[in-house]
């Protein structure tokens, strides 16, 4: 996942089989520090969970805050905030993938078009490390 490009690229193998645009919060350049500062975080992490209850057609959760995470937070005496998710756009969309949806609109999570984050459940499994870069 490239913050910079708004890309979401998935490998297997080391080689690329499928590019999704993404939606990040409201300020997207930098690192996530601290709970509710609308930043999606950066480094690598891992898919732990998942689920479909979920008002955005389905979720992948990431495992942030790690222990760095939370280790900076407390520096700063502060929550590292939490419920990052890969997820879709609201369910009424549909299986589609609206273009006006594709601007910077979560609260620190990534999110695709419906189609995508159904392509994406089905690709990735629980365990997959997920290296997002600035």
């Amino acid at each position: 996942m490239v913050k910079s490009r708004h890309v979401l690229e998935l490998l297997h193998d080391g080689k690329l089989f499928a590019t999704f645009p993404v939606s990040l919060g409201p300020h997207s350049r930098g690192p996530k520090r601290v709970a509710g500062d609308g930043r999606t975080p950066e480094g690598v992490y891992r898919i732990d969970w998942r689920s479909e209850h979920t008002p955005y057609t389905r979720e992948l959760h990431i495992s942030y805050p790690n222990a760095e995470d939370r280790a900076r937070a407390l520096a700063m005496h502060a929550e590292p905030g939490g419920g990052i998710f890969i997820h879709g756009v609201p369910r009424d969309y549909g299986p589609y993938d609206p273009p006006e949806r594709f601007h910077d609109w979560t609260e620190g999570c990534i999110s695709v078009g419906n189609a995508a984050i159904v392509a994406i459940w089905n690709a990735v499994t629980d365990g997959t490390l997920i290296d997002i870069e600035p």
